[in-house]
């Protein structure tokens, strides 16, 4: 596996990110297609309707199935800094900190992380910042 760093650590699942959900918005948008049709020659209106309102669901499914597990990461993301910050200094996390700074300070190396959060809330930096400003990258391979 490559060695993780700013401009690798995103990570893509292609069966969701480049076949599913462009699915779906296929699905979606040809069923307003199919809905514009049925009302202007006045045919099977009802079906086309069923077919958007199915459209619809099909989309939120997708989302909902996709944002549920991010919250969850988040928030074990969040405890494992937690964590991580009593361990390196004997102190909780400042909770000034915004969930985007803790996300991205969890690429921090240990002896990075403590200036790092400090720095963040001093600065207010954004995780994108903080991630930039990385030297010694603690890779994370399992969020997708």
């Amino acid at each position: 596996m490559q060695n993780q760093n700013y401009e690798n650590h995103r990570k893509y699942d292609p069966r969701y990110h480049f076949v599913l959900a462009p699915l779906a918005l296929i699905v979606f948008v040809g069923t307003i297609v199919s809905v514009v049709s049925s009302v202007r020659s006045g045919e099977m209106i009802w079906l086309s309707i069923l077919n958007l309102l199915i459209g619809i669901v099909l989309v939120l499914a997708i989302t909902l199935i996709r944002g549920y597990p991010l919250r969850m990461q988040d928030r074990i993301i969040r405890t494992e800094q937690q964590f991580r910050h009593y361990t390196l200094t004997g102190q909780l996390l400042d909770p000034r900190l915004t969930l985007k700074q803790i996300t991205g300070l969890r690429f921090a190396s240990d002896q990075e992380f403590p200036d790092l959060c400090k720095r963040a809330i001093k600065e207010n930096l954004t995780g994108e910042q903080i991630k930039r400003l990385i030297k010694d990258w603690n890779a994370d391979y399992n969020r997708i």
